[in-house]
């Protein structure tokens, strides 16, 4: 078990005793086709943070894939969050979810402490296997074998926070203790949270994470999945990414979305409270709305203010 020392600032703001929070995730524009203005995509973010969301989630989309429509993933992870953490003040930052396998374990550990110190503690790492084919070529990663570099990802990058001169090898490569990775971050690890079932077990994942970052998923399927979770993992946070569109009417019934749904603010307070009953403790809300910072407010006003 990973035990204690990874809970800092964001860690506590996102799975405090206060029941189900919630975030949004980048792009808060909702730009999808081109790269977001950064100043729109700060401005949300600051409003975010001042009508009370307790979490901004930015992704790791190493390359534009045509297929994923997703150009409005364009900003790396680590300078974005740095650059959004100036201008907010304890909101939690997070990353849904960087890919390991893509990425040099020393790399992810070193920008990972950074914007962790930076921001005074308010990094939280979603973690992932990835499933864009093509990037594998790219980097010169073995796709079948993005399980086990994943595995051995997480054991480096925990040796280089909690270890001064760290002696960890694997694929990647080697470190023989005579280097150490600086700056170490405000806790003794950061809180890692694998994605989905990232190739490994729920055993693993209930093991070796401090939490599980999952899709969108039925309420029967999140009710089982749920239940599972508790049973290996205990109070081990469980959260979710869940598309929402606010519809016009506050009394419509929802209609199905790609990983979510359109419907009314009383049929989302009443789904959210239902999620919280069940025991889910964070979710990512991907707001799709004309008006970001009004679906923003009254998101917040009318479901999470109402919970």
């Amino acid at each position: 078990m990973t035990g204690t020392d990874h809970e800092n600032r964001g860690y506590r703001r996102l799975f405090g005793p206060d029941g189900l929070t919630f975030g949004v995730g980048f792009p808060l524009t909702g730009t999808t086709e081109s790269t977001p203005a950064v100043e729109e995509e700060v401005r949300l973010a600051s409003h975010a943070e001042s009508v009370g969301f307790d979490g901004l989630w930015a992704r790791d989309v190493p390359t534009y894939w045509p297929r994923f429509g997703d150009a409005g993933g364009a900003f790396d992870a680590w300078p974005l969050l740095s650059h959004v953490a100036a201008h907010t003040e304890s909101i939690a930052l997070g990353t849904s979810s960087i890919v390991l396998p893509l990425r040099h374990p020393i790399h992810v550990a070193k920008s990972a402490a950074t914007v962790d110190r930076l921001s005074d503690g308010r990094l939280v790492l979603g973690i992932a296997s990835g499933d864009r084919d093509p990037e594998y070529p790219a980097f010169g990663v073995d796709a079948e074998e993005r399980g086990t570099a994943f595995r051995e990802r997480v054991d480096a990058i925990r040796a280089i926070w909690r270890e001064e001169f760290p002696a960890v090898a694997g694929e990647w490569g080697t470190l023989e203790g005579d280097l150490d990775v600086l700056p170490k971050p405000t806790t003794g690890t950061l809180p890692l949270l694998p994605t989905g079932n990232a190739r490994q077990s729920t055993e693993w994942i209930a093991e070796h994470g401090d939490g599980w970052l999952f899709y969108h998923l039925p309420e029967k399927t999140l009710r089982s999945y749920l239940e599972e979770w508790r049973e290996l993992a205990g109070e081990k946070p469980f959260a979710i990414a869940v598309k929402v569109a606010l519809a016009e009417d506050p009394d419509a019934d929802p209609e199905h979305l790609h990983l979510g749904f359109r419907a009314g603010v009383r049929w989302f307070r009443e789904y959210f409270r239902d999620l919280e009953e069940y025991g889910l403790d964070h979710a990512i809300i991907g707001l799709q709305a004309d008006d970001p910072a009004a679906a923003m407010t009254t998101f917040a006003e009318d479901v999470i203010g109402e919970l």
